[in-house]
């Protein structure tokens, strides 16, 4: 490989990293923001905030590389302007054209990464992530019960404390609860209990064989003490969990024979992001060409309100496809296709010289 390939390969790898190292701290804290809410509001369980943080990034990884892409490699075709050094290596014979291979050196991995992450990896991290949640939504352990120490229940539902659990986590033995709610305090026991689910989000913790005080908490003497031989205490409402049939966690090989028309909407909404990657990869070095004493701000919020405007138009592309607005052959390539071709043709044409026109005769 040529030096200047060297140095130009490793300048865009070097700016690209930097770029994702930044969105990607940017994206987790956006991610970890909605995990800490499900998991605040009791319909999460705390165990699974690494996993389902994890998993939660790689479904966004499809939208963040290319961005990442596209704004390291305008950083350093920047920087190469700024700091004259494009002006050298235009001296030397070498035209913008000649950037071509250290650019797909650098553009292409990250292309096929983002089409692993947008085919592959994103749907198996939100079937996994699906099925973790509902694991939890059926199991007490995971919910984070454990016998022989008191447990704060999620959404300020109470303190718990149990003697013993099954293997599975769904029953338990020697059940003590305790909560205040509306200034009284209720104080529940059972020999034993289990998790039971009611419609789409509903969970409750039936007990059996116990005995219930409940009073009030300022002193006074109103209580009263009852057994009973079934009860059931409300617990705070479970993750929402998607149905089987979802495309979102349907492998893309299933989408292809799908027809429904949300399925086509999911499987272009999966090919579209390596697409529309490529497309901004070539972007980069027609939109970066500026002057060294050119502010380079001004070129980036341009290359980002680019992806910004192709981003959204591949979200209300998809919602219609999933509506049956667009036809499915349609699906997004009148998105993809005309941004590569009109990527390839600001990269062929950039720095080229207008012809001299002829003398009137």
């Amino acid at each position: 490989m040529p030096k200047l390939d060297r140095y130009l390969l490793g300048d865009f790898v070097q700016s690209f990293l930097a770029t994702l190292i930044v969105l990607l701290t940017v994206s987790l804290g956006g991610v970890l923001v909605d995990v800490l809410g499900e998991i605040a509001d009791g319909g999460l369980p705390a165990k699974l905030l690494l996993s389902q943080l994890g998993l939660q990034l790689l479904v966004y990884l499809p939208l963040v590389l290319p961005l990442a892409l596209m704004l390291g490699l305008m950083l350093s075709v920047v920087r190469l302007y700024r700091d004259s050094e494009m002006a050298v290596i235009n001296a030397v014979g070498v035209g913008p054209r000649r950037l071509l291979r250290p650019l797909l050196m650098a553009a292409l991995p990250v292309v096929v990464a983002v089409g692993v992450c947008s085919l592959w990896l994103g749907p198996w991290a939100q079937r996994t992530g699906a099925r973790l949640i509902e694991q939890a939504n059926r199991s007490l352990i995971v919910a984070g019960l454990e016998a022989g120490r008191f447990t704060l229940l999620p959404g300020g539902g109470g303190i718990v404390y149990i003697d013993g659990m099954n293997e599975d986590g769904t029953g338990l033995k020697g059940v003590f609860l305790q909560r205040e709610r509306e200034g009284r305090i209720d104080v529940m026991t059972a020999r034993d209990g289990a998790l039971q689910l009611d419609g789409e989000r509903e969970r409750f913790l039936h007990l059996r064989d116990g005995h219930r005080l409940e009073g009030p908490l300022g002193g006074a003497l109103d209580f009263r003490l009852m057994r009973y031989a079934t009860n059931e205490v409300a617990l705070p409402d479970r993750a929402e969990t998607r149905d089987s049939d979802d495309p979102a966690l349907a492998p893309t090989r299933e989408l292809l024979g799908d027809r429904r028309p949300q399925a086509m909407a999911e499987l272009h909404a999966r090919l579209a992001p390596p697409l529309l990657a490529l497309g901004f990869a070539l972007l980069t070095l027609p939109l970066a060409r500026s002057s060294p004493r050119q502010q380079r701000y001004g070129r980036l919020m341009l290359g980002f309100l680019a992806y910004l405007v192709s981003v959204n138009l591949m979200f209300i592309g998809t919602r219609m496809l999933a509506e049956g607005e667009l036809p499915g052959l349609l699906g997004l390539w009148w998105l993809t296709l005309p941004l590569l071709a009109l990527a390839t043709w600001l990269y062929l044409r950039d720095g080229r010289l207008p012809r001299p026109r002829r003398a009137a005769a």
